[in-house]
């Protein structure tokens, strides 16, 4: 009889995160997961390069976001463009979602090498977005500090989603956050000129 079945990877994410849950993440192997879902391990190598994976999913988010910014008009603000890439990704892929993503942060917090993954998730996301921003014509610098401006944006708008109970949105809470971030920067006195070095 055939294991193939439609609804493997979310069967499969199911198994694996019970499994992380009650016997911890490093006890956890892919054949207990598959066992756990009534798939075959072939199956899981299907749809998982690995067991971490399961936790960190495709690279959705960043390929999304370089899409949106690559397609969007010559004129469009750049921070209104990264804004609008992240809340269309919190809109379609995270809200609705909040208990089973805060299962998989608590698991990826108790593994240091999980950690380290989602850092370097997080940096994908910035490389992703500076690299996109560079192919619209913004300078260098530019463009990587508002990568790395909307990857921190990201990171501590869904802490502050997942440690919450209200109705507030991700999308909403992004956007609360890049408009406190605006009004700061705008309230932050420019500079005084470098001083001219005699020679």
């Amino acid at each position: 009889m055939s294991r193939w079945q439609p609804d493997a990877r979310e069967r499969l994410e199911r198994a694996a995160l019970e499994l992380f849950a009650e016997q911890g993440f490093a006890a956890t192997t892919v054949p207990q997961i598959a066992g756990r879902a009534g798939l075959t391990t072939r199956t899981f190598f299907r749809h998982f390069a690995d067991k971490r994976e399961v936790l960190f999913g495709s690279d959705e988010m960043f390929l999304q976001a370089a899409v949106l910014i690559a397609e969007a008009p010559p004129d469009a603000d750049p921070a209104a463009l990264i804004t609008g890439a992240l809340t269309a990704f919190a809109a379609t892929h995270l809200e609705g979602r909040r208990a089973e993503i805060r299962r998989r942060q608590e698991i990826i917090r108790s593994d240091e090498g999980l950690r380290e993954r989602n850092l370097r998730k997080r940096d994908a996301v910035s490389d992703a977005v500076r690299d996109a921003l560079t192919r619209r014509g913004l300078p260098a610098v530019t463009a990587g500090m508002l990568a790395g401006t909307s990857a921190t944006l990201f990171s501590v708008a869904l802490q502050e989603w997942l440690d919450s109970d209200d109705d507030r949105t991700l999308a909403g809470i992004m956007l609360d956050g890049m408009q406190a971030l605006r009004t700061a920067l705008g309230s932050v006195p420019a500079p005084a000129p470098a001083a001219t070095q005699r020679p």
